[in-house]
Formats: C-alpha cells, structure tokens, sequence
C-alpha cells in the first residue's frame, strides 16, 4: 500500500486502498467535474465526501491540500514524481486528461481548443452562474436593490448564447466529447436547482437543451453527479 501520511487529509478522511486515487468532493457543479472524469477515463478511485460546512472545508486537515477551502480536491499516489496532491477543478481536469490520454482531443489543435473552452467554463461560466445563484435564489434574492440580480441574469443570458451559437451543428463543444463538456454542462444542470431556467429563457435554447440531455444520459454521468453521495 502507498504510503499516504505525508498529507494530513488522511487523518480526517482515512484511504481504504491508498493504492487509487483519492477524491475528496462533494456534488456540486464543481465536484461533480471531477468524479465524472474520473469515471469516463475509468480510473480507480475512492470518494471521500467533505461537506461544505466549515468543519470540513476549514479543518486543518482539509486546509493542507487545498488552502483555498473549496472542493474538489485530490491526491493521486501514482502521480509522476510520486503522491500528488491537487485542487481547482479545472487543473484537476486538465492533470487527468494528460495523464490517461483521454477527453482531451485527439491533436494539439483539438487540445487548445478544449483548454479554451474549459478556461470559458473556469473564468466565466461557473462564477457568473454561481453569482446568479445567490442573486436569484438563495441570500442575495431578498435585497430590495435588485440590480445585482439583474446584472447577473443578463449575464447569464449572454452566456447561454454564446454556447447556444457554439454547439450550432454539433453534439460537443469540441469535436468528440471531452473535459470541456465535463466542466461546462454540470453549470448548465445548476440553472434547474437555482429555478433560474425560466427567467433566462431556457427552453428557447435548443441547442443547450438537447446538449445536456445528452451530457445526462451517459452512464459514467449518471453516476458521478452522485459520488460521493449527499446522504
């Protein structure tokens, strides 16, 4: 078995099989990225749920492999100089795919483009749908200024556009399926949850709604968006 203890995560989340990699997550947009790659590349893994309570996401342990508080994180102990640790959930996608081979294009153009859009999906997609979030749903709904709410729900309608005019003709944002689908459709799933789909016109976006019917009936999906499990 390989030796896990040089990181202190492991205290609080011990590895049954410290032999695979470890996945310490919870299913959110972002957390899901990473168990359904994992998943889709057929990797071993094991799933560790860290809720989003401070008492895990703020624990010490937590806190030394991923300063930044936030899940996904994890440690690979087959990395390429031995353990390795990592969070973001776009840099995760990113060490998976170069390390299988797999969802990341099949040539160095195809690998560009699908790093762009997962860039796309990292500095535009998911901060402005999260904000939205909280602007429509959840804390932010109750301020009387509602011009926060605005900004975000015609930003978030910008960006449905954009990719509603990206998959025009096209199953997948780039070529076949890749990391870029991964990261970008988990989002798009979150409008439901936030009861947003309406006020952003959603059903007018056919392209976007037959792409994340597609992107949800994959078997490795199915079973990502619920690892670890919520319960």
């Amino acid at each position: 078995m390989t030796d896990l203890s040089a990181f202190p995560i492991t205290k609080k989340w011990p590895a049954q099989n410290s032999d695979i990699i470890q996945l310490y997550s919870f299913p959110t947009p972002n957390g899901v990225k990473v168990s359904i790659a994992l998943e889709e590349m057929d990797l071993e893994y094991e799933a560790h749920k860290v809720t989003l309570s401070d008492a895990d996401v703020k624990s010490p342990e937590f806190l030394s492999l991923n300063p930044n508080n936030k899940i996904p994180a994890i440690i690979d102990p087959t990395g390429p100089n031995g353990p390795i640790g990592l969070f973001e959930s776009g840099a995760i996608l990113l060490y998976l795919a170069d390390k299988t081979g797999k969802l990341i294009g099949s040539n160095k153009a195809d690998k560009a483009h699908i790093t762009q859009w997962l860039m796309f999906q990292m500095g535009g997609l998911g901060p402005m749908l999260g904000q939205l979030g909280f602007f429509y749903k959840f804390a932010g709904s109750e301020w009387e200024d509602k011009r926060p709410q605005e900004r975000y729900i015609n930003e978030a309608k910008r960006l449905l556009g954009v990719l509603e005019k990206e998959l025009d003709g096209k199953d997948w944002i780039v070529g076949d399926y890749s990391i870029a689908d991964i990261a970008i459709a988990p989002w798009l799933r979150a409008l439901d949850f936030y009861g947003a789909k309406n006020v952003l016109g959603w059903d007018d976006h056919e392209n976007l709604v037959a792409y994340l019917d597609r992107f949800v009936s994959r078997d490795a999906v199915k079973k990502g968006l619920v690892t670890p499990s919520r319960d």
